[in-house]
């Protein structure tokens, strides 16, 4: 098992993610309205969108049950996350999956309080659009990437 201290501080990273992402959200709840958008530069935008759907707004238009499904795959990916930092690995492999256990928080936090996921990060380019993300997704994407970065790296469990 990690060294306590290791495995603490990972879940550490994840709080904090959280907390850049509830505060994040609320900045934007507080200064824009829904669908307001404000442009920062001709590719970036700032605007405030409700998704009740999963990645992509995949399933937006569904009433209630994708809430509640998406709810449980995210405490259970979570429990399982928080597992795999108990029994630790290299900082690559941890930084990843503290920041998907993070970023998955915030978007969990969302679902039970609000009913939706709050996205405000739009890029865009002539009429085509990204769809809108949040600080969440976007530590989700980064864990990802790291994790798949460590996977390139050294075999668990083998000699070096």
């Amino acid at each position: 098992m990690a060294d306590a201290r290791r495995w603490w501080a990972w879940l550490g990273l994840s709080g904090t993610i959280v907390a850049a992402d509830q505060l994040s959200k609320l900045a934007m709840i507080a200064l824009f309205q829904p669908g307001e958008e404000s442009v920062v530069t001709g590719f970036f935008s700032l605007v405030l969108a409700f998704n009740t759907g999963a990645a992509f707004s995949f399933l937006r238009d569904v009433a209630g049950w994708p809430r509640y499904l998406f709810s449980a795959v995210a405490i259970a990916a979570g429990g399982l996350i928080v597992w795999l930092l108990r029994r630790g690995g290299d900082r690559l492999y941890c930084a990843g999956l503290a920041l998907i256990l993070g970023g998955a928080a915030g978007n969990l936090w969302d679902r039970l309080t609000l009913g939706h996921v709050v996205d405000f990060l739009l890029f865009h380019w002539d009429r085509w659009y990204y769809p809108a993300f949040n600080v969440a997704d976007s530590a989700i994407t980064v864990g990802a990437a790291l994790l798949i970065l460590d996977s390139f790296g050294r075999r668990r469990g083998t000699a070096s």
